[in-house]
């Protein structure tokens, strides 16, 4: 029988992680236009810079690195809640989440940015799908009818 031999994760599988964390945030926050899904991208990427500064400071030996990571923590909720109202603001004004609708917010005289394939502003048009119903339908009363 072979021996397997378990080993604690180093301080380069932590700091690999929290980089990966932060690339597939990036990532997502420049390829979504959905401010929800732009701001959840943002707070990935905070928890990746999160993890690293907790791993440097097991690494190291101290706590300075977590004392630093409970002040983003407190941070990222002031954030939270400021972007949350934010976004509910600015839905309310242009009823859509989509950042391209909002050019109207940019300073004066910088040109709109113009993108090739405009999102649709409305509901979709598709019919959401009908379940078949399954089981024993719920008995309905009798009618009586009064001549």
């Amino acid at each position: 029988m072979m021996e397997v031999i378990d080993f604690p994760p180093g301080l380069t599988h932590y700091l690999s992680l929290g980089a990966l964390l932060f690339v597939l945030g990036l990532v997502g926050f420049l390829s979504r236009r959905n401010m929800i899904l732009m701001f959840l991208n943002a707070e990935l990427m905070i928890q990746g810079v999160a993890l690293n500064f907790v791993a440097f400071a097991r690494h190291r030996g101290n706590l300075e690195g977590q004392g630093f990571v409970l002040f983003l923590l407190a941070v990222a909720a002031c954030e939270a809640a400021i972007a949350l109202a934010l976004i509910l603001v600015l839905y309310r004004t242009q009823h859509s989440l989509d950042v391209s609708v909002w050019q109207n917010l940019r300073e004066e005289g910088l040109d709109p940015t113009l993108d090739e394939e405009p999102l649709p502003l409305g509901p979709l048009e598709e019919k959401s799908p009908v379940l078949t119903p399954a089981g024993i339908g719920p008995q309905q009363p009798e009618e009586t009818s009064h001549v």
